[in-house]
């Protein structure tokens, strides 16, 4: 069984590896997560998020209590000395350094600043097709959230998730040339617009 080690931990590219699961590199390792998620999610519309914690809590207790008493019954039988079975996890070191947590924090801030003046882009209309777009987008939530809650959304964007990449990778001369259609067509729309309502034209037009 591989063990891993504290450089083999953190030198693994978070974002590869979420492509990877996503395109459903290794079946089993996508299947498993993929069903934890929708498990957690299910469970999140039955019960509340602090029973879902217990329960899971409990469940996890259960299986690494259990496995330790068994491991320690079948080492006093077999007269062994293995130690302790959870001790090449015990002794990896999970504390992130001082770079990585700056490191996070930079891609944070990055992520914040550029919604938050996105936002103000679009709130205070400096371009008006924009936050035409933005408002029509915004109206059809609305219906979207009468339909569906919070937690139905989640699920249906983590099934989208693991979905539609192997569907686009499958498919991807065929999608490509359906969206290049609609994205000349709204951007045919948008011309129209941005030449008919005053002050829609942009700056650098």
């Amino acid at each position: 069984e591989t063990q891993w080690t504290h450089h083999e931990l953190f030198s693994i590219d978070p974002q590869k590896t979420v492509v990877d699961l996503l395109h459903w590199r290794d079946v089993r390792q996508s299947g498993l997560v993929f069903s934890s998620v929708l498990l957690l999610l299910f469970s999140l519309t039955q019960f509340s998020v602090v029973s879902v914690v217990a329960y899971l809590a409990l469940a996890t207790l259960s299986a690494t209590i259990s496995f330790r008493v068994y491991k320690s019954v079948l080492q006093a039988v077999q007269k062994t000395d293995e130690g302790h079975p959870f001790k090449a996890y015990l002794e990896v070191e999970i504390a992130l350094s001082p770079d990585q947590i700056s490191k996070y924090v930079e891609k944070v801030q990055l992520y914040v600043n550029h919604m938050m003046k996105e936002l103000r882009r679009l709130f205070l209309v400096q371009d008006l097709v924009d936050s035409i777009k933005f408002a029509v987008l915004m109206w059809l939530l609305t219906y979207v959230g009468a339909l569906f809650n919070g937690l139905t959304l989640l699920i249906l964007a983590v099934v989208s998730m693991f979905s539609m990449p192997v569907v686009y990778e499958k498919y991807q001369t065929q999608i490509d040339q359906y969206l290049g259609l609609v994205r000349t067509q709204v951007n045919t729309i948008m011309a129209k617009i941005r030449e008919k309502v005053p002050g829609a034209k942009r700056k650098d037009e």
